[in-house]
């Protein structure tokens, strides 16, 4: 049952993620929130009546996206600062990520309300974890810009990125990007993922161009997520002297076992283990 405001309490901002295809990515914790707030914002309040409905859901709905956003956020935090309970859901997956909802949460910030998160489905991180590409430091683009040129020059600030680098994309545009992505960063692994955790959901991997040969023919619906290997890290250009220096200030600044010492440097200098492990016996043996 949907609770009422109660006299001179303010109320809390839910922002809830909801499934990205598959009803059935929504947690307990999701349903039970959308079910007892008196009112839930939604970006296309058709999409999200479809999910209340297979869930036996009565909550009111009112509509909060792109367009109405602005307008429409200072009536809904009125509502909570009259002590209304609110939840947010976007169309699918996690809101505020390519979705509406940042400026929702902004206001309500501005007026000390507490938003809590009710984590759930996310595209982006759902691709990156069946990627094969590294995780331990990724970042998330969004869509890129529709004209190839807009697109180019944005990829040209990327050309040095490390990291795992994840984007969404449209069917339509998903060959040319690909193309682009090539042309300017050059042949890099890259997983491509449609339509995830749908009836025809699919995934592949490979190095950009047997993408896009495989894919060239095809017509492609459905949502994209697209996850790019960053740069590869090249050896640092380093010289003995400065690897003995950072080995002697690290000697007696970390108490590290020379073991841990030679694993340290050579990881954060690129350096194979041996060079480094040799300079360190050279040091070692000039102390003596």
């Amino acid at each position: 049952m949907n609770q009422e405001p109660e006299p001179g309490r303010r109320g809390k901002l839910y922002i809830v993620a909801t499934p990205i295809g598959n009803l059935e990515d929504i947690s307990l914790r999701a349903l039970k929130v959308l079910k007892e707030v008196p009112l839930i914002a939604a970006e296309d309040t058709r999409r999200t009546k479809k999910l209340l409905n297979a869930y036996q859901i009565t909550t009111r709905l009112t509509s909060l996206y792109e367009h109405n956003e602005l307008k429409k956020s200072g009536a809904l935090i009125g509502a909570i600062l009259a002590g209304a309970d609110m939840a947010y859901v976007s169309d699918a997956g996690t809101p505020g990520l390519s979705d509406p909802g940042y400026l929702l949460v902004q206001e309500a910030l501005t007026h000390d309300i507490q938003v809590v998160s009710i984590p759930g489905a996310c595209a982006a991180i759902a691709a990156l974890s069946v990627s094969g590409l590294p995780m331990d430091s990724f970042v998330f683009h969004g869509f890129l810009p529709a004209k190839s040129g807009k697109r180019r020059h944005f990829l040209e600030s990327l050309e040095d990125e490390t990291k795992t680098m994840i984007f969404y994309e449209s069917p339509k545009r998903l060959m040319a990007t690909l193309g682009d992505m090539q042309a300017v960063l050059g042949n890099r692994r890259v997983m491509v993922a449609r339509e995830l955790t749908k009836m025809y959901e699919e995934t592949v991997r490979g190095n950009l161009g047997e993408i896009i040969a495989a894919w060239r023919a095809r017509d492609l619906k459905g949502e994209i997520t697209l996850v790019l290997a960053g740069k590869e890290k090249t050896a640092a250009a380093c010289s003995d002297d400065y690897v003995l220096e950072l080995l002697e200030i690290y000697r007696k600044s970390t108490g590290l076992s020379e073991r841990d010492l030679v694993e340290r440097i050579s990881r954060e200098l690129g350096l194979s283990r041996r060079i480094v492990y040799r300079l360190a016996m050279q040091a070692k043996g000039a102390n003596i």
